[in-house]
């Protein structure tokens, strides 16, 4: 399988695409105006504590209070060998002391936030606090030596844990050996341990030097520096970026950690946007399509709601010939590569229920459970999936740790009643800015006036009142912007040349509509 990384960079916002064998099947974003916490530290203040769940709700500053559980106030040394840090290993079942022995309201506490505010809810927060570096995630308050699982060779596994031992001094930390450590020298591993002990030691310096809580002690990797450090390695043909500053930073990071990776590090470069030219934009504007054509002619229904995401798979008007069973199964081995591939893409979790098309065949059941399970394997989310139920159905979990990204690029519409949702204007700005681009990159296009929602014109204004010079620098074109507010807050027109021609079709990549 060839696995491709495309990093898409402006001071705007960043994408990060995961391809294999060509098609996308994750994509991560950030944005100034998203506030990403994960794995962020910061010294909170206890607001409240309940016993009756016990948890405790603690104040990090952020727009909700952070939610607490006790068991995520002291390190099970048996947890599992979890590579991801930020408190994202499974502990198994345990008695704890109860969380109003434990803390009190009014108390100050050293907090790691772990999962992203979803919905109504706030951050979830563990105060075993981890700091993830390239080939090891140090752990403060444990004493565990842990091995990626993803090492299956046991020689090298026994190899791993015989030097962390020698390199930690007893009860000093814990840390996992992650995925990208097999193989990797003494010299390296202790040099990045001694790094981490090391901001592990100003992180407590800065924690024990804030007076009033809460605030901020420690910020996590931005996005493009962390999936460098989380994700690329030799199982990753190449790492193409469309920006040269941020080229020259990863080439740089790289040099350091791992310089026979050098090679695959590519600078983009010409008229077509990078994301243009292997179809990115256009399949994450087929993300928020709740029906998703296969193969075979069948297709699949996702349904996002609430409590949970539905899934149902149909034939559609792929036939088969004389066997319906092939058909169905088919149909749902079709189903279950796509499942998974949309998982990733789409980036939910929580609950999901897949209702595949009933088969009488328990062979066939579970070869597509299989098919299913296979596949979710290359995802770096935790996921299971269950038996499949009486009523026919597969019941799963995938972990969740921050909006989907159809909650993060979308908002709730006003006209609709919360029924469907509109791109925030942060988002039409952006669309607004790669389709000037492709203009730009047109021969016979000058002059170019941009009409917009008023809403969106005053994004602009407020936010970036530089936005017309200089994407009228980048593309050659003269720019000037309107707002009308006869049309809807997400949609925008180019009208271009003396007569103001609409070319917005031209120009603009498939809407959500």
């Amino acid at each position: 399988m060839r696995r491709e990384i495309l990093v898409s960079a402006s001071p705007q916002e960043s994408w990060v695409a995961l391809l294999e064998d060509g098609q996308l099947v994750e994509v991560m974003f950030d944005r100034p105006d998203q506030g990403r916490l994960i794995g962020d530290i910061y010294l909170g203040r206890v607001d409240a504590v309940i016993p009756g769940i016990q948890a405790a709700f603690v104040d990090i500053g952020a727009e909700k209070a952070g939610f607490l559980h006790v068991s995520d106030l002291d390190y099970d040394d048996e947890e599992d060998d979890e590579e991801n840090g930020n408190g994202g290993g499974r502990r198994r079942k345990r008695e704890y002391p109860p969380i109003q022995e434990q803390v009190q309201k009014g108390q100050q506490i050293l907090v790691q936030v772990t999962k992203e505010p979803i919905s109504t809810k706030g951050p979830r927060l563990t105060a075993q606090v981890s700091l993830p570096g390239r080939f090891l995630v140090y752990i403060p308050g444990s004493s565990h030596i842990g091995i990626s699982r993803k090492i299956e060779d046991r020689g090298e596994r026994s190899r791993l844990r015989a030097m962390m031992k020698e390199i930690v001094p007893a009860g000093q930390a814990g840390v996992i050996v992650r995925t990208v450590g097999e193989e990797v020298t003494r010299e390296t591993l202790e040099r990045e341990y001694k790094r981490l002990h090391k901001n592990w030691k100003k992180i407590q310096s800065k924690a024990r030097s804030i007076r009033r809580p809460p605030a901020p002690v420690h910020r996590e990797a931005k996005l493009i520096s962390g999936v460098i450090r989380d994700l690329f390695s030799d199982k990753f043909e190449s790492l193409t970026v469309d920006s040269k500053d941020v080229h020259n930073e990863i080439v740089q990071y790289v040099s350091n950690v791992a310089p026979e990776l050098l090679d695959r590090i590519h600078l983009h470069e010409g008229d077509v946007p990078l994301f243009d030219r292997h179809g990115v934009e256009q399949e994450i504007q087929q993300a928020f399509d709740k029906k998703v054509d296969l193969p075979s002619g069948g297709y699949i229904i996702v349904e996002p709601t609430e409590a949970l995401v539905s899934i149902d798979v149909n034939t559609g008007r792929y036939t088969g010939k004389k066997d319906p069973e092939r058909t169905i199964l088919k149909t749902n081995l079709d189903a279950a590569r796509e499942i998974a591939k949309q998982l990733r893409l789409r980036d939910v979790g929580g609950i999901i229920v897949v209702d595949f098309i009933d088969m009488d065949s328990q062979q066939n059941r579970d070869r597509v459970l299989h098919e299913l399970r296979s596949h979710l394997g290359r995802d770096r989310a935790r996921t299971r999936a269950f038996e499949v139920s009486g009523l026919g159905l597969v019941e799963m979990t995938r972990q969740r740790v921050r909006p989907s990204l159809f909650q993060a690029l979308t908002r709730r519409c006003e006209h609709c009643g919360g029924d469907g949702r509109v791109y925030t204007p942060a988002t039409v700005v952006r669309r607004i800015e790669r389709s000037l681009v492709r203009a730009g990159a047109a021969p016979d296009e000058k002059r170019v006036v941009i009409r917009v929602h008023p809403e969106v014109a005053l994004r602009v204004l407020e936010e970036e009142p530089k936005f017309l010079e200089r994407m009228g620098r980048r593309t050659g074109l003269k720019l000037s912007l309107r707002d009308d507010p006869m049309i809807r807050e997400d949609e925008f027109h180019l009208l271009s040349g003396p007569a103001e021609a609409d070319v917005t079709s031209r120009y603009v990549m498939h809407e959500i509509r």
